[in-house]
């Protein structure tokens, strides 16, 4: 068995959010452009190098990595698309722990390459927006977010445990949903002791293959038709959205072929249908158009930031809210599929927002 080294450089961060591999970048690079040619002006390189390389991959690893077929377009072979599509798909499933890894390194080196760069620990659920906020507050304003994701529920815990300064979770603007939600989130959040800062607004429903070829419209044709489904982790606020679609359909966890199949991440999930894995499941638009998948919408959400009161005025803080409300960053989000900015920045009333406590009435002050 091969083991696996991983290493880093100081670099401008590479979109997607991968840790880089020359072999796998030569592969898909392959794989898009059809020939070594193609494959070489689109890395940058020259075609005897890309050449050299791939030769030099295949005798080292006993196994051909490219089919070559006169007067056709160059192919990865079964082993060589294999290859690909495992190492895509384990970096999927570990994108989370990919994005704290890389905040890990780029806070302790902030301290060591700029004393005034601030540093602000976010534990979210998982959201491509925040991905993308993460260089922005970076270029623009010295702020390095500290992304940990993880599920809804756990990022409010560990923000009333004191494990981070923010926190990132999201909830339906769909009319009859919101039990599951409330049951969750309303323990955890209190009036007069949370603060919520507004982010964005985003489409959650069915990632599915190209051409939905099962003809999804709705977790009730998931259940219907036997759709191999994945699902989300425990504690995430797209698993509670998945248990809150079935209750309305009067479905449950049973009738999913698939709920108990988890994946940690929109990307992971995305991943497994993309490489065959799994017929469909809930996420964000983002991530179906990364993949290549369709994206059947089933409502939008709101995905909010919460701190608590006493944190709000704090510079880090601040600084943030000052980068959501610039037109730049906010036309940056809305290029986002399935994404458009939503009082990105404002300070919102938790109980307007999330309706769910009913406030004791004021006494009245009785005069002598």
């Amino acid at each position: 068995m091969r083991k696996v080294e991983l290493s880093y450089a100081f670099a401008a961060r590479k979109s997607g959010g991968w840790i880089r591999n020359a072999l796998m970048d030569l592969l898909h690079a392959v794989q898009e452009q059809g020939s070594i040619s193609g494959a070489a002006k689109a890395l940058g390189l020259s075609y005897r190098h890309v050449w050299g390389e791939l030769k030099r991959w295949e005798a080292d690893l006993g196994h051909p990595l490219i089919q070559w077929e006169k007067g056709q377009r160059a192919r990865l072979s079964p082993f060589g698309e294999k290859l690909l599509w495992a190492e895509r798909q384990a970096q999927a499933r570990l994108a989370p722990q990919i994005e704290a890894l890389h905040a890990d390194l780029e806070r302790a080196f902030a301290v060591a390459f700029d004393d005034q760069a601030q540093v602000l620990t976010l534990f979210a659920s998982h959201d491509d927006g925040l991905s993308l906020l993460r260089a922005r507050t970076v270029e623009q304003a010295r702020l390095h977010l500290d992304v940990r994701f993880c599920g809804s529920v756990d990022a409010i815990a560990a923000l009333n445990e004191g494990r981070c300064l923010l926190a990132g979770f999201h909830s339906s603007l769909q009319p009859g949903l919101g039990s599951h939600t409330q049951r969750a989130y309303q323990p955890l959040l209190q009036p007069g002791q949370h603060k919520l800062i507004g982010f964005a607004e985003r489409s959650q429903g069915l990632l599915v293959a190209a051409g939905n070829p099962m003809g999804l419209q709705s977790l009730r044709d998931a259940a219907l038709r036997g759709a191999r489904f994945v699902n989300r982790a425990l504690g995430s606020g797209t698993r509670l959205l998945c248990d809150e679609l079935l209750a309305r359909d009067g479905l449950g966890p049973q009738h999913l072929n698939g709920y108990d199949s988890v994946e940690s991440s929109h990307a992971a999930v995305a991943q497994a249908i993309a490489a065959g894995d799994a017929d469909c499941g809930l996420g964000i638009e983002a991530a179906a158009r990364a993949r290549g998948l369709d994206f059947v919408p089933l409502l939008q959400e709101h995905y909010f930031l919460v701190c608590l009161k006493d944190a709000l005025e704090l510079p880090p803080i601040a600084t943030l809210r000052q980068v959501l409300q610039d037109a730049d960053w906010q036309g940056q989000l809305a290029a986002l599929p399935g994404y458009q900015p939503w009082r990105s920045g404002e300070v919102l009333s938790l109980t307007e927002q999330l309706p769910w406590w009913e406030l004791p009435p004021k006494k009245s002050v009785q005069r002598a």
